[in-house]
């Protein structure tokens, strides 16, 4: 969108733009406070040093602006474009300020599954930070968005994505930022593929007390009598215990977040494992609204269209990537995300990414888990008379 239309826009709307669920307007006041605002303050927790303070979602009261009369003396507020550019420059520049996040959204970022690593950066962008452990010159995601970018069948089918950057000492990726746009959506994000950890990741055969006392923790019954006795499981056991532990294994997908209009973020749903529970969530997640249901079904079904024609998935292994679906009562979208742990394949190892896993096959079952998330989208409808299904076990 050019300039002046954005401007058009604002001026249709008297307000500088939405941002996130909800549409929450900015003032003047809060613009100012944007262009004062200190970089380091913005980005380093006090207290921990960490990048990325943990927003708390504010909810201001926000009425429309009474019409403004023309000014018959001259005034310290600044004019409409001032304001419009004070927050465009936040794409060029740094991350927004303080009064900008406290005042934004944040339920992409509760959602992503990635705490710490996303903040918005302006109007319609986000930055993306780079994986903890990924060297300097090598970083997965970055290569894999630059490619999908530029591969004519899937740039259609994930973030805009725009450069690489450098931040106080971190690097990030600039990403569009899916929310924008929306009022107040509905919004889902489900961890496609039966394997979601990297081979290299379970290499390792030493067993471990700590992964042992993760598992007994999480399910007391999961060890064997072997691993009991040992105090140890190996990280490949874990692994594939947390993979069985959701619907990843079975299905190819779990439903990792659900956002619905009015109401707080649904994230404790890794559990939701049986078909009929997958089923009741995805219910809920739709309602009633047939549209949403026939576009959302018909937008992953051209996203395995595209997936299957791209040379860059017959070279590459997609673990641990996600597909991120929106709708409203105008828009519906989904996209797919995450590719951190995307990896080029062996020379000479070919995958389907539908066959089940054996270690050195490189299979992750995306395909898999999209022929069957299509297929619940397609199917699950809540029950003619019922209470809201129980989507928390």
């Amino acid at each position: 969108m050019t300039v002046s239309s954005k401007m058009n826009s604002v001026s249709r709307q008297s307000m500088l733009g939405r941002f996130g669920p909800g549409g929450l307007l900015y003032t003047a006041n809060k613009l100012i406070a944007v262009a004062a605002g200190k970089d380091e303050d913005r980005w380093r927790s006090k207290n921990e040093g960490a990048l990325f303070k943990r927003w708390k979602r504010a909810a201001p009261s926000v009425e429309p602006a009474p019409p403004m009369p023309a000014p018959t003396t001259p005034t310290s507020q600044p004019s409409d474009l001032l304001k419009f550019l004070a927050i465009n420059a936040l794409e060029l520049s740094a991350p927004a300020s303080d009064a900008l996040l406290k005042t934004r959204s944040s339920e992409w970022f509760q959602l992503s599954g990635h705490p710490g690593s996303l903040a918005p950066a302006g109007p319609g962008t986000v930055w993306k930070r780079r994986a903890v452990g990924d060297h300097p010159s090598h970083n997965p995601e970055r290569d894999a968005y630059e490619a999908l970018a530029a591969c004519p069948h899937m740039r259609s089918a994930i973030p805009r994505y725009y450069r690489e950057l450098e931040y106080g000492g971190e690097h990030f990726i600039e990403l569009q930022d899916l929310l924008h746009g929306f009022r107040d959506p509905h919004v889902m994000d489900i961890k496609m593929g039966t394997r979601t950890f990297l081979e290299e990741e379970v290499s390792n055969a030493r067993a471990r007390r700590d992964l042992y006392e993760k598992m007994v923790r999480l399910d007391p019954s999961a060890p064997t009598e072997a691993e009991h006795a040992a105090r140890a499981v190996t990280k490949l056991r874990y692994m594939q215990f947390r993979e069985n532990s959701s619907s990843s294994a079975e299905q190819g997908f779990r439903i990792e977040a659900v956002k619905l209009p009015g109401q707080l973020p649904l994230t404790d749903l890794q559990k939701v494992r049986e078909p009929k529970h997958l089923a009741s969530t995805v219910a809920r997640f739709i309602g009633k609204d047939e549209r949403a249901r026939t576009a959302i079904a018909s937008r992953l079904r051209e996203i395995r269209d595209l997936f299957e024609k791209s040379d860059f998935f017959k070279t590459h292994e997609i673990v641990g990537s996600s597909i991120f679906i929106i709708y409203d009562e105008e828009r519906v979208g989904a996209w797919l995300i995450d590719f951190a742990k995307t990896r080029s394949l062996p020379e000479g190892v070919h995958v389907t990414h539908r066959k089940p896993w054996e270690q050195g096959n490189h299979e992750e079952g995306f395909l898999y888990g999209l022929d069957r998330l299509i297929e619940t989208i397609e199917t699950a409808k809540l029950p003619e008379v019922c209470l809201e299904p129980d989507v928390s076990r």
